[in-house]
């Protein structure tokens, strides 16, 4: 049975990290308890009371007895975690996104090379959510042709009040389209089946009331490929109103019908996640895909257990990095003010 540790207790997702690699079948062999954000780890600790807070790092690195290391640490300092995991002989998972420059990507996929170890994203946006994985399988079975585009929208909620002072930092977080929008570049990338994929354009923006100065809270990217073509929009700007922290949608278009997820929450309709809305030749359809399985966790305990790569390519890995990396670096960054309803057409 593979033991597994947790490093970096600064981003919420490493709770569903750690629960869904203990329900894998993996054992945590423990934590380091350091952070920078003390809420982050009161809520671990609530979580997993029973987990031992190892306070030497290395020691957790060190083990021989572990396999794996967890890693939701500050954004910038992950790629540097996980090699030095790597270079200790552990495998990686990581929250994303997984890396925040292109010389840190390059450093990894030669630790990669040199290690013979495994680095993969737990990109939440399609892993932990069951409509991702049942449209999936809806497009491998040909249910609406072949996939010509993807539409992603995924707004978050910003919660100023309880974020730290690193996510307000653009070198802390990489900049919106490599965090948020990694996650819409992976879809892309699966649902299409790209192999050549290129950022036609990409925009940053800080609209409105800005919470601290030069923090980017929108952000759209237009994607093309030998297959298909994508647009993705991101943005901080999810209202209190919502019952959940983003509306986030996914439409998929195929030659002979359309898939749409309304992925946490239906507004104004059915009640619960994971709502799934089929059109295609034989009607419409809508399937309540919230008891799917997860199967990504299973997978890289399989892989981790087998040397294999069932869960995720490497390469897919290092070619989202690669794509939202490229898309931050050439975006046009917009400003525009807040404060002032938009007037309306002149008359």
């Amino acid at each position: 049975m593979t033991r597994f540790a947790v490093i970096g207790l600064d981003h919420r997702h490493v709770y569903e990290m750690t629960e869904e690699l203990i329900a894998a079948g993996m054992t945590c062999a423990g934590y380091w308890p350091e952070t920078s954000d003390p809420r982050v780890l009161q809520g671990f600790q609530n979580r997993f009371p029973d987990l031992p807070a190892v306070t030497d790092r290395d020691t957790l690195l060190e083990d021989p007895s572990i396999g794996v290391i967890v890693i939701g640490a500050i954004p910038r300092d992950r790629a540097a975690l996980a090699m030095t995991a790597m270079r200790n002989g552990k495998d990686v998972m990581s929250d994303k996104p997984g890396v925040t420059t292109l010389a840190q990507l390059a450093d990894l996929e030669r630790v990669i090379a040199e290690t013979g170890r495994i680095f993969s994203i737990c990109f939440s946006e399609r892993f932990q959510v069951p409509a991702v994985g049942a449209a999936l399988r809806l497009v491998e079975a040909g249910e609406i042709g072949r996939v010509v585009q993807t539409v992603n929208l995924a707004p978050h909620r910003l919660n100023r009040a309880i974020r730290p002072a690193w996510f307000f930092e653009k070198d802390a977080h990489g900049g919106i389209l490599c965090d948020i929008g990694s996650h819409q570049i992976d879809q892309f990338l699966v649902f299409t089946g790209s192999e050549h994929t290129e950022i036609t354009s990409s925009t940053t923006g800080s609209f409105g009331d800005l919470p601290a100065l030069g923090f980017e809270n929108f952000g759209e990217i237009v994607l093309s490929s030998e297959r298909a073509r994508g647009y993705v929009r991101v943005d901080w700007f999810t209202p209190d109103g919502l019952a959940t922290w983003g509306d986030g949608r996914l439409v998929v278009l195929g030659t002979e019908g359309t898939i749409e997820l309304r992925k946490y929450i239906d507004v104004e309709g059915r009640p619960g996640t994971d709502h799934l809305f089929l059109v295609n030749n034989a009607g419409t359809r809508h399937i309540d895909c919230s008891g799917e399985p997860l199967t990504y966790f299973r997978a890289f305990a399989a892989d981790v257990r087998d040397r294999s790569a069932t869960a995720m390519p490497q390469q897919h890995v290092f070619t989202v990095c690669r794509l939202a990396l490229q898309a931050q670096a050439q975006a046009r960054h917009v400003v525009l003010p807040g404060g002032v309803p938009n007037p309306g057409p002149v008359a």
